[in-house]
């Protein structure tokens, strides 16, 4: 909702010139990560905010993580005790680019779809009085973007190194003023993997100034070695890094007294006894009151990498993190553990709800590559968020192959969504394929659609496996809708172009859909029940459980879409009145 800025980010204002009004968070009705008698448990968001990386600036923490296809990209958020963190905003919006040689190809956004390309595991920095977050595509290089106010507008990101297989990097910045930027390197791209670089940068961090030069080779001890992050200690310098794998690896420390080695090796956090898998890829912060944390990702599958807090102390100038019970040097991840001795701003996670009140997209909500603002209209006055019909690409197979599909992830294991939405056909379209729908997304998806046919509108469930491998969907249930005239302040002289009006209108549609875990860890899956009202009160369920999958590198998501077959001057409307979630 467009509110007044909170008093927390009103002081954050005075420092970084924050003037924008902002959705002011609420406790989640899903998940909370704080106890009793100042504990908090893991993880701190049990949603898929993969590769975290986080700084401090005084008394506030900023992270962001990667976001891969999705956008708006690289969203920020704004801890000020390390437990809970309210999303602030966006470093990407709708633009990225495409080097020249992949325009026109199946590497452009503008032809197709992108699932699991672009921002890989970024890094963010305050330096000079600038954020900097620095981020991997594993097909076209290097990339930055800054601004002196992360909630606000950041600049347009750029080129650091221009370059196949490049992944994973972060700057640092020398007290001689020097500046260097770590990374690894993809194998599906490189040809080669297990092996980290250091490049020298220019101190503007605006580019790499000279080759970059392997430093350490993993391949023997620390095998797919990757997600650098740069830092200097007492004169060492640092490159933090998972190791063994996404669902079962390791956190990994180098260290040498030159940023360009030889390093030194030294594992602080694996999962040892705990229940907690691969706890790796993140990042290390120290408070303004002297303790030092970990913040990294637990891969859950279909849930995506939910993010985790690990206590953390400097031994002989190494990092252990988690607990170490057995006194080997290597912590244990740690299921719940005492609070950060920090301030607290209140208890609440990243926006769930939405009553699509405000003149501005609600920060949770991305779309499935960059988009267009022709895509969606929020109507403040109706409280409502209204979808237009997009055209569909022209080797559509299946809705995984839509980029305008509007989703957010999802807020924990366990947890019921419920939206009310209502579809608006265009009259030209009768039976020619108009639909939009609430879905779940992976490589897999199940939807409640409702589709523009020749006597008006239908309800479908339908689910499709293997969608991203192109296969087509099944239609599980068809349900008949009612159909009137939409309720408008004009009269029929008053008809826009060649559309009837006023439209016919489907009745109101509510959808649901009941999310549970089963098994944890690496054995954890996801089942999704979905139900439907046609009255607001009574549900029925439609369909049978859908077992839901990850997506390519993310979690399954949520939320709705709207597309039609053709060139038309407009298509149909998907309005939906507001998406509400409960444990």
């Amino acid at each position: 909702m467009n509110r007044t800025i909170t008093s927390l980010l009103g002081a954050i204002a005075l420092t970084f010139g924050i003037t924008a009004t902002m959705q002011a968070q609420a406790p989640s009705n899903t998940w909370n990560p704080n106890l009793k008698n100042g504990m908090y448990r893991n993880p701190v968001i049990d949603a898929d905010y993969s590769d975290p990386d986080v700084c401090r600036v005084g008394n506030d923490y900023y992270m962001t993580s990667s976001s891969f296809a999705c956008f708006p990209g690289l969203q920020i958020l704004h801890s000020t005790d390390l437990v809970n963190w309210e999303l602030i905003g966006h470093a990407l919006t709708d633009d990225y680019p495409v080097l020249p040689e992949f325009e026109g190809t199946d590497l452009d956004w503008r032809k197709k779809i992108q699932h699991g390309n672009y921002v890989w595991a970024p890094a963010i920095r305050y330096h000079d009085g600038w954020f900097y977050i620095y981020c991997g595509d594993p097909d076209q290089g290097l990339f930055m973007t800054k601004t002196q106010d992360p909630a606000g507008t950041w600049e347009p990101i750029v080129w650091v190194k221009k370059g196949k297989g490049m992944i994973d990097c972060c700057p640092l910045w020398d007290e001689d003023g020097k500046a260097y930027l770590s990374h690894g390197c993809a194998g599906s791209r490189a040809g080669v993997k297990s092996v980290l670089f250091v490049a020298p940068m220019s101190p503007d961090g605006t580019k790499v100034i000279g080759p970059s030069r392997i430093v350490y080779d993993g391949h023997e001890d620390q095998p797919t070695i990757e997600g650098t992050k740069f830092y200097k200690r007492n004169g060492y310098y640092y490159i933090f890094s998972p190791a063994g794998g996404v669902k079962y690896g390791w956190q990994v420390e180098l260290r040498s007294r030159s940023p360009f080695g030889p390093y030194e090796e030294y594992v602080g956090l694996a999962q040892g006894k705990s229940k907690i898998n691969g706890p790796h890829q993140g990042a290390w912060v120290d408070t303004q009151n002297g303790e030092d944390w970990f913040l990294h990702f637990q891969d859950k599958h279909a849930y995506g990498r939910v993010v985790h807090l690990q206590p953390a102390r400097w031994v002989n100038d190494w990092l252990v993190i988690g607990e170490d019970k057995d006194g080997n040097g290597c912590g244990d991840a740690v299921a719940q553990w005492k609070k950060p001795n920090l301030p607290s701003s209140g208890e609440f996670q990243p926006l769930e709800d939405d009553e699509f009140d405000s003149p501005e997209l609600g920060l949770q909500w991305q779309f499935e590559g960059p988009y267009s603002h022709y895509w969606y209209f929020c109507d403040a006055n109706k409280s409502k968020l209204r979808l237009y019909g997009v055209q569909r690409p022209d080797d559509f197979k299946n809705l995984s192959d839509l980029q305008n599909a509007l989703l957010q992830k999802f807020p924990t294991e366990n947890f019921t969504a419920t939206a009310k939405m209502q579809f608006i056909p265009n009259p030209d379209y009768k039976d020619k394929g108009e639909e939009g729908g609430f879905i779940i997304k992976g490589q897999d998806y199940a939807a409640i659609k409702i589709v523009s046919t020749s006597d008006g509108c239908e309800l479908r469930y339908v689910t499709c496996a293997d969608a991203m491998k192109g296969k087509a969907e099944n239609i599980e249930k068809r349900v008949e809708l009612k159909m009137s005239k939409m309720k408008a302040p004009y009269t029929q002289k008053y008809a826009v172009d060649d559309i009837p009006q006023p439209r016919m209108a489907t009745q109101d549609v509510y959808v649901r859909v009941t999310v549970k875990s089963e098994g944890t860890g690496n054995a954890i899956k996801s089942k999704a029940q979905f139900s439907y009202s046609l009255d607001g009160k009574k549900y029925k369920k439609i369909g049978d459980e859908f077992t839901v999958k990850e997506g390519r590198w993310i979690g399954a998501k949520l939320g709705f879409y709207n597309s039609r077959p053709g060139v038309k001057n407009d298509g149909a409307f998907l309005d939906i009145d507001w998406i509400r979630f409960e444990k």
